[in-house]
């Protein structure tokens, strides 16, 4: 098991876990495996959510940068999207985002992008982690004019805006909007600095909610994490939707007319029906993870679009599209990868893209839904010694119960059992039609993986 990464960079208490020296050594460490293979001095991109952390974080990652010798440019609050984005286009060895993304304030992070614009793989994190820990990093030390310069870029925002421009502008220009109103809330996070400048470059009409960030307010009763302020905002208001936003600006979850929830799975089912439509959909095919909800799967099956499963992660999901040529992909939280946009995740374009389909067919959200049937989802954990998350594969007895269940369900229902990757727990999620027996099983379920694995 990794020491440092979880399954979306590092994550931890800042200045306590997360304190300035591992900062500064993950710095160091990572500059070397990502530029190792360069013939030229690494620039390498550093951009923040809105933490009261955040500078620290910041200060202690750039001075690892520049002791390495490698070159930095601070873009300042910017969502991660844009980072992917600016260190594609700006061809920078390497990007990176500090931030905690839907938790709360006293969390932040760190996680790495490739010059591609992409998270690294699981290889690269743990070389990063082993040179880390290691006597290596003393050696890799610029002295007199090889030490690092750095320079402060929040102008490079102004990119991220234009290529949503470029993108959108003509379109949009050609949709018969004056009668739709879109709520944004940006949790008081890395968006509050750029959704009100898009919309208003694209002419779309909006309220701006949970706006003003003060360092400890991110996600804080409100984005992605907490819609009920933005469902109740939309019903008085009349909008025509409700978008929400994470604190880093990866993911967006959606709210109809009505005030009902759209998340990643509902998104993914109206934007590949449209795609499949316009012939954009490339080998007909989605990407979800295990997570995804099975009436996912029954709509894809149900209008012919073929629909692969991963492992949990944003980063599994593009390593499937990419491998086979794939272009839509995501998660149930709101992660959805537009890879003839850009190779992560991106809250502002996967809600531009909803708009989009609500616009030209000039139907409203809720209608768009209709398209998918989600089943109950019912997830419990069960408290387990940390050296057992594993066995329950080997217990007969578990395995018996799991295999009685989704065979009473017939297809429609399933069980799945994943170990947590950084608690000792055991998650069990169980889907059906009736959600106070899928309840019920999950917690004799949970019960009985507790009782064995204990």
């Amino acid at each position: 098991m990794r020491k440092y990464f979880g399954t979306d960079g590092i994550r931890r208490i800042a200045n306590t876990e997360l304190s300035p020296n591992l900062v500064y050594r993950v710095a160091k460490a990572g500059a070397y495996a990502l530029a190792k293979h360069t013939d030229h001095v690494p620039t390498i991109l550093i951009g923040r959510d809105t933490r009261i952390s955040g500078t620290l974080i910041e200060s202690a990652m750039t001075a690892g940068f520049l002791s390495y010798g490698a070159n930095v440019k601070s873009l300042g609050v910017i969502p991660t999207p844009a980072v992917a984005y600016l260190t594609k286009k700006l061809k920078a060895d390497a990007g990176v985002v500090i931030s905690a993304s839907h938790n709360t304030y006293e969390f932040n992070g760190v996680k790495y992008f490739s010059n591609k614009g992409m998270k690294i793989p699981d290889d690269l994190e743990e070389e990063i982690e082993e040179m880390m820990d290691s006597n290596k990093l003393n050696d890799l030390t610029a002295v007199g004019d090889k030490i690092g310069i750095a320079e402060v870029r929040p102008d490079l925002l102004d990119e991220y805006v234009y290529f949503f421009r470029k993108n959108f502008e003509e379109e949009f220009e050609n949709f018969d909007s004056s009668d739709f109103v879109v709520a944004i809330d940006t949790a008081n996070g890395a968006t509050s600095v750029v959704a009100d400048k898009v919309f208003t470059a694209l002419g779309i009409k909006h309220y701006i909610m949970n706006n003003t960030p003060n360092g400890v307010n991110i996600n804080e009763n409100c984005g992605s994490t907490h819609l009920d302020m933005l469902k109740k905002y939309v019903i008085e208001n009349h909008c025509n939707l409700g978008i929400a936003y994470d604190g880093d600006g990866d993911r967006c979850l959606a709210v109809d007319e009505n005030g009902n929830e759209i998340d990643g799975d509902k998104l993914l089912a109206i934007i590949s029906n449209y795609m499949k439509e316009k012939g954009t959909l490339k080998k007909d095919t989605v990407v979800a993870t295990v997570m995804s909800n099975l009436g996912l799967k029954k709509y894809a099956t149900a209008n012919g679009i073929q629909f692969v499963e991963t492992k949990v992660g944003d980063r599994y999901v593009l390593e499937e599209m990419l491998k086979n040529g794939y272009n839509l992909g995501g998660e149930q939280s709101g992660h959805i990868i537009f890879l003839d946009y850009n190779p992560t995740g991106d809250g502002i374009l996967t809600s531009l893209m909803l708009i989009k389909v609500m616009l030209e067919k000039q139907k409203k959200a809720s209608e768009l839904c209709r398209i998918i049937s989600i089943y109950p989802q019912v997830l419990i954990n069960a408290k387990v010694a940390s050296d057992k998350k594993g066995l329950y594969k080997e217990d007969a007895e578990i395995q018996n119960e799991i295999e009685k269940l989704e065979k009473e369900f017939s297809g429609n229902g399933r069980v799945l059992i994943r170990p947590s990757g950084t608690e000792p727990l055991v998650r069990v999620m169980i889907e059906g039609e009736d959600q106070k027996y899928i309840h019920q099983k999950a917690e004799e379920l949970a019960k009985l993986i507790e009782e064995k694995l204990s």
